[in-house]
This record gives C-alpha cells, structure tokens and sequence, in this order.
C-alpha cells in the first residue's frame, strides 16, 4: 500500500528502512521523503513505522534475542 503519494513511498519501503535501522518518522523522512511535501501521509507513515519496529522486535524474540522497547524508540516528533 501506498504511504506517501508524494514521493511514491509504499509499507515496504518502510519496514526496509527499519531493517536498515530507521526507528523515528525523522528517519523516514531523510531517507525517504515520507510527510516531507503535504505532510497528510505523517499519521498512516507512524503507525507503519510502529507495526514495522513490532515486526522486527518480534522476529528478534523467536531468535532468542528479546529486546526492550527501548532499543526502537518510537519518536512522535512535530513534523
């Protein structure tokens, strides 16, 4: 699905920014441009950047790797 129309930035292209160790909606911005135009696409870019913070938090865990919360802090900067 299509997160930012703008700069034509899918869910996908935000869980691999994680992967690569995004983890504030800043991030996602310098890299990718997300809510750097209109900004409409900021609410729908957090919650992703959440479910993909989750994701690899969770797929940490079943590798025997449980990590905190702490080390994805979620920023919910102004933007």
């Amino acid at each position: 699905m299509y997160v930012c129309v703008c700069n034509a930035v899918t869910e996908n292209h935000i869980g691999e920014a994680v992967r690569k160790g995004a983890t504030t909606l800043r991030h996602l911005r310098l890299e990718l441009g997300v809510s750097a135009e209109c900004g409409r696409c900021a609410t729908c870019a957090r919650n992703c950047l959440r479910s993909a913070l989750d994701e690899t938090t969770d797929r940490h865990a079943t590798q025997g790797k449980l990590l905190q919360r702490s080390h994805f802090p979620l920023a919910l900067e102004a933007i």
